[in-house]
This record gives C-alpha cells, sequence and structure tokens, in this order.
C-alpha cells in the first residue's frame, strides 16, 4: 500500500548489509558469553555495549516494526540489561 509506513527490510539495503549474518551472530554470541563468563566491570561494560547496540537497532527499525515484534524486541532488550546488572 502506498503511504503504509510498516513494510519489510529488503534484504541488501540496510546499514548493515556487507555484514555477513554468521559474523553478526559470532560476534553478539561473543560479547554475551564473555559478558557473563567475566563478570564484574568488565563483564557488565562488555553486555551494556550489546544492550547499547540492541538499543539502537530496535530505534532505527521501530517505524518498521509490527507491535508485537516491538515488544518482543523490548522484552529481548529489558532481559539483556537485567543480565548486564545482575553480573556487577
Amino acid at each position: 500500500m502506498a503511504g503504509d509506513s510498516k513494510r519489510t527490510l529488503i534484504p541488501g539495503t540496510g546499514p548493515l548489509s556487507r555484514v555477513p549474518a554468521p559474523a553478526a551472530f559470532l560476534l553478539v554470541l561473543a560479547l554475551f558469553v564473555l559478558g557473563v563468563v567475566i563478570q564484574g566491570t568488565v563483564g557488565a561494560l562488555l553486555l551494556g555495549l550489546l544492550a547499547l547496540a540492541v538499543a539502537a537497532l530496535l530505534a532505527t527499525t521501530w517505524p518498521l516494526l509490527t507491535p508485537s515484534a516491538r515488544l518482543l524486541r523490548l522484552l529481548v532488550l529489558a532481559v539483556l540489561v537485567l543480565i548486564t546488572v545482575s553480573v556487577l
């Protein structure tokens, strides 16, 4: 529909389109695992970096998401923030 702000993202048009999906997944996984294993201030900083990246992606894609997708992504961000606080 013309003027519809809800549209699907087309692969290859976003700012991260040149980053291979497996590389992005492994980076996120590594940051999360290191943050949980290291704990303390350094672990919280790693998880905080990950939370900031998730929040930035959420803010960027917010207009394109359905309400249920927004809720799920906010829930993931909230859980990540709770884990970040718990490793301190």
